[in-house]
């Protein structure tokens, strides 16, 4: 669930960046790609960690 979340969060937030700095389309999906990835990551450590504080 967190992962997913954090995919989405990044995937918004790549895009409205890229879009900011004036980006054409590729640089937006780069963009949108990249950080869907870190934010994805991130939830899956908060998920582990999560996991093993509940047992």
């Amino acid at each position: 669930m967190f992962v997913i979340i954090g995919a989405l969060l990044g995937a918004i937030l790549g895009g409205t960046i890229a879009k900011r700095r004036g980006g054409k389309r590729l640089d937006i999906l780069q963009y949108v790609g990249v950080y869907a990835m870190i934010f994805a990551m991130l939830g899956l450590f908060v998920t582990l960690i999560i996991h093993r504080m509940a047992l």
